[in-house]
Parts: C-alpha cells; sequence; structure tokens
C-alpha cells in the first residue's frame, strides 16, 4: 500500500480514483459481446462461457436433480449459519415496506401512491473462485417481500460446468428454482434481452467486476433498469490511535481478498498507526489463502495521514466509499458528520464482515463513487411507485382556475380546455 503523509486538500480528488482498465477498450469489449448475445442467443451464450470460463454447458439452466443434490452438498453447519443469516435479513428488509396514506392536497383533491411489484426481476451472482452465495439472500429476500412474481438468477459455473452447491442451495431455500449457469457481461446481456433458455427481465440486480458494470450501465441505456453501478468491492476504514491495529489490517485485507481490482482506503491522524497496521498486514497477509488476489489489490491502496479525524472524514466524503468503518472512541460523533456512504460501521467490533453476511443490513452497495447519488439495494429498490389522484366536482372547481392559468401561460390550450369544460359543465349543472 502506498503510504501518502498530509496531502493538500487540493490532491484529495486524485488521490480518490480508483484503479480501472482503459474506458474505451472496456465499452467496445462489452458492446460486441451484447450485440452478439442479443443477436446469438443461447449460442452466444454458451461460446463466451467457453472463452472466458474455460466451460462449455450445452444446458444452461439448473436442473431440478442439481436443486436437488445442494441440499446434500452443503454441511448442516452452514446451513444453520445461513439461516441465521436469513432470519436478519428478513426482519430488516420487512421494516422497509409500508404503505402511504392517501393525502389531501386540497379539499376535494386526494393523492396517494401505491407500491407494485417489478414483476420480472434478473439476480446477478459473483461466483468462480469465490462464490458469492450471501448475495443470494441479500437480492433474493427483499424481492420475495416486496411480491416480484417471476425472479431468475445467472451465476458462472465452476471448471466442472457446475454452479457452486452453496448458490443453489441458499436460492432454492428462499423459492427461486430458476437458475442458470452464466456469468459475466454475456449473462447480462442474456437477461436485459433474452435468449431461448433465460427468460428477459425488467431490472437486473447484483455486483460484479469491470465488465459486468459496463454490460449493466449499456443495457440500462436501451431501457433494462439496474440496481446501480457495482463494481469492485472497496472499504474506508478511519481510526484514531486507541484502534486496535490488528482489527484494521484485518478488515482491510478483507475487502482486499474479493479481486486485485478491488480497492481499500485507510485514514488515521497517528503516524504511530501507520506503521503498527502495516505490520500486521504483512503478517496476516502472509496466512491468507487469497494471498495473491489480496496482494493485487494492495498495490491499488493507500494509507493516508491526516491532521485530524475530521479531516479523515471529510476525506472519506470526497471519496464516498462502498463501505466505511469508523473504529474510533466516540464513533458516534463521527458517523454524525458522514455525507457520502453505502454503509457504514461503528466501533471496533463492527467488522464489515458483519454486513456482507448476517447484520441484515444489505451488502450490495454503490462502488466506485456512486454513493454520493446512489442508495444501497433495500425492499424498495424491487417496488415501483404508482400515484394516483382523485378530484371531485368541489376539487376541479377550487383547482380549476389555476390550472387554466398555468396552462395558457405555458400555451397549452388543449390542456386548459380539458379543464374549462368540466368547469362549465358544472356551472351549467
Amino acid at each position: 500500500m502506498k503510504t501518502i503523509i498530509l496531502p493538500e486538500k487540493g490532491d484529495w480528488e486524485s488521490l480518490c480514483k480508483r484503479p480501472s482498465i482503459r474506458k474505451s477498450d472496456l465499452e467496445e469489449m462489452v458492446s460486441d459481446i451484447l450485440k452478439k448475445v442479443r443477436s446469438g442467443k443461447d449460442k452466444a451464450v454458451i461460446s463466451y462461457s467457453e472463452k472466458f470460463d474455460g466451460v462449455k454447458s450445452v444446458n444452461l439452466k439448473v436442473t431440478p436433480e442439481e436443486i436437488r443434490e445442494s441440499e446434500s452438498l452443503v454441511p448442516e453447519r452452514i446451513k444453520h449459519a445461513i439461516n441465521t443469516a436469513r432470519e436478519n435479513i428478513e426482519k430488516f428488509h420487512s421494516a422497509q415496506l409500508f404503505s402511504e396514506p392517501p393525502v389531501e392536497t386540497s379539499k376535494g383533491v386526494r393523492c396517494w401512491r401505491k407500491s407494485v411489484a417489478i414483476e420480472k426481476v434478473g439476480l446477478y451472482i459473483p461466483g468462480g473462485s469465490a462464490p458469492l452465495f450471501s448475495t443470494v439472500l441479500m437480492l433474493g429476500i427483499p424481492a420475495k417481500l416486496a411480491g416480484c412474481k417471476e425472479l431468475i438468477i445467472c451465476s458462472p459455473p465452476g471448471k466442472d460446468g457446475k454452479i457452486n452447491p452453496l448458490i443453489i442451495y441458499t436460492a432454492q431455500l428462499i423459492g427461486i428454482k430458476d437458475i442458470f449457469k452464466t456469468g459475466g457481461a454475456q449473462a447480462i446481456a442474456a437477461m436485459a434481452y433474452g435468449t431461448e433458455s433465460i427468460p428477459r427481465v425488467y431490472k437486473i440486480f447484483g455486483p460484479g467486476n469491470q465488465f459486468v458494470t459496463k454490460a449493466k450501465e449499456l443495457v440500462q441505456q436501451e431501457g433494462v433498469a439496474i440496481d446501480m453501478p457495482a463494481g469492485p468491492s472497496e472499504v474506508l476504514v478511519i481510526s484514531d490511535n486507541k484502534a486496535d491495529p490488528a482489527f484494521i489490517a484485518a478488515d482491510l485485507l478483507s475487502q482486499a481478498e474479493h479481486g486485485t481490482d478491488s480497492q481499500v482506503i485507510y485514514l488515521t491522524d497517528s503516524s504511530e498507526m501507520i506503521e503498527m497496521v502495516k505490520k500486521q498486514i504483512e503478517d496476516q497477509l502472509e496466512k491468507l489463502p487469497r494471498k495473491e488476489i489480496a496482494s493485487g489489490a494492495l498495490g491499488n491502496s493507500k494509507i493516508i495521514l491526516l491532521p485530524s479525524l475530521d479531516q479523515c472524514i471529510g476525506f472519506s466524503n470526497v471519496y464516498a466509499p462502498e463501505h466505511l468503518i469508523i473504529n474510533t472512541i466516540d464513533p458516534g460523533k463521527l458517523a454524525d458528520k458522514v455525507i457520502n456512504a453505502g454503509s457504514v460501521f461503528l466501533g471496533c467490533y463492527s467488522c464489515e464482515s458483519a454486513g456482507d453476511y448476517a447484520s441484515g443490513t444489505n451488502h450490495t452497495l454503490p462502488t466506485n463513487g456512486y454513493a454520493r447519488n446512489y442508495s444501497g439495494v433495500s425492499t424498495e429498490s424491487f417496488l415501483k411507485k404508482i400515484s394516483f389522484q382523485e378530484l371531485t366536482a368541489t376539487g376541479i372547481m377550487n383547482l380549476g382556475p389555476a390550472i387554466e392559468i398555468m396552462a395558457e401561460a405555458e400555451l397549452l390550450n388543449g390542456h386548459k380546455n380539458a379543464v374549462s369544460l368540466r368547469l362549465k359543465s358544472l356551472k351549467n349543472g
């Protein structure tokens, strides 16, 4: 990790840049994949799976036999842990369901909104070297709570041509059985356009690498909604000199092991902490099975010494991290100053891993600075709001004149006439 000592505020923006490949190359590659899947459908998806994942599968859909088999392949202790997480996630996301009462905006004018589930939803679940079965819970549970009628999952298979049984088991546990063996940009394309095997959906959810993120951005331009630009994972940790350096290092490495394109940032006002954290990172890194991946991410990462904890929060708000850990004596004091963050973890025991798995909050969060203008996934993410209004005779008589004046001022006389005819009708009895 690169160490930066007391940078000027004018340098903060440049220090907040994330690692990325050349955007023009990325967009060209992903656009070509989308185009070929749109025309070639299953054949193109299978071809790209063979090219990128080294897997050739004739049948893209997970079979009922594979679903039944997954239950026997998952150890009981993991099933118990998954169920604990499921219960907490359901509690937190159930609380987000509420109805809005009608509002009488003026006499005789009632307005209200109705929540309606998005009918067809696609969930992208990263697989490969790190099968994120926890993401099935994070996306599937709120989708089920919202009442989505059709839910499908796409996830990349392993070298054996199968999706990790943990992903399949978790999916069937919450009632999702339409699971497809494909990942990457080709999976996003398949869900956006539909193929012979994979149905078209109206909104796509789920994190992924830069190819997945770019594919989601491009299909959004064609009318397919997405949750957010959720790309490579990231964490920013703030601590004072009272924090345990082992905890800090562990939190940084927990995100670094996601992928070589991940980024971790450590901010502190203590130069002594920097050296201790560096030593802990070095020691803990040696024991990680994903050492090489974590090392690649650390090459993109930074340790920054700032004059005060207030400036640490100021830098964090510029960075807008996906995950923000505030490990200080009084984290609540700094938490009040947080403006931009996906999810915040307060105190020495609130490790980011808790939010990733089982505390109940959602781990599908905005990355790459999008926490400035996006929220993480919630139950509401799977709902659309339809507004209603009802005007009585009294309502149109009271409100009509104002509408007529405004419509006329905008030179939209047809709009004015729709009101005038009604007012005239009421006046004439």
